[in-house]
């Protein structure tokens, strides 16, 4: 457990912060808090929970995945969606991270270092060399975001040796077919604050996005690979997780 400013971080211990977790997740991703978003996923994951320290109450939770090999990339949340043998070959250890998710009142971008801070701390400790996930947007009309689209093509697709191939039966390929340029500070008003700071460390995106009509969403497949993070970026999150 850490208490860093107005929150309080720590690890899911038991059914109870699971299931708390869980209604979290079904409240910001249905709107409902009185159901659990869970599959089969969770139990093999590590929880985060965020808590504030004035009265308790959860504010933002997300999982850990770990990735021990390329051969146990399948095996991951994103494999459902996305074809990631090309990351069978990656030399390092990965974790997915997943399920992120804030409670839709909310807006302090203080949660959000937080949860960094916890990553950074778990990527350090466990040698990861591969930070990736589904980041989404809300909604599924690809119009709302063409200007996030068009800049994600122009400057964020994942090297071709890592690129993720179409899986999914439902996506909007805009690497391809997508022509509009880009009004950069609309694309970067509208896009996932999430996606944000993964661009800022260097990330890339799948060029293509899979609408997900069970969760509402239209997400990409995003990676961060260690390595590629800016020194002055790496010295800012190590500094979150201490």
């Amino acid at each position: 457990m850490q208490e860093i400013g107005r929150y309080r971080l720590r690890v899911a211990d038991g059914a109870h912060d699971l299931h708390a977790a869980q209604r979290l997740r079904h409240l910001a991703f249905h709107g409902d808090a009185t159901q659990r978003d869970e599959d089969d996923f969770d139990a093999l994951c590590t929880h985060y929970l965020i808590e504030e320290v004035q009265g308790g109450r959860l504010v933002c939770v997300f999982r850990m995945l770990p990735i021990h090999s390329g051969d146990q990339v399948g095996q991951s949340y994103s494999a459902q969606f996305y074809e990631l043998d090309a990351l069978r070959h990656y030399p390092g250890r990965m974790v997915e991270m997943g399920r992120f998710c804030m409670h839709p009142d909310v807006h302090d971008a203080d949660v959000l270092r937080v949860a960094w801070g916890a990553m950074t701390s778990y990527v350090d400790e466990n040698k990861v060399e591969l930070l990736f996930g589904c980041t989404s947007f809300e909604g599924t009309d690809a119009g709302t975001y063409l200007d996030s689209f068009a800049m994600l093509r122009d400057r964020h697709l994942a090297p071709k040796r890592w690129l993720p191939r179409v899986k999914a039966p439902n996506v909007f390929r805009f690497a391809a077919r997508l022509r509009h340029t880009p009004n950069l500070k609309a694309a970067q008003l509208s896009m996932p604050p999430m996606l944000r700071s993964y661009l800022l460390m260097g990330g890339w995106v799948s060029d293509h996005a899979v609408v997900d009509q069970k969760m509402n969403t239209l997400h990409v497949f995003t990676g961060v690979e260690v390595k590629a993070i800016p020194a002055a970026r790496k010295r800012l999150l190590r500094a979150l997780a201490c």
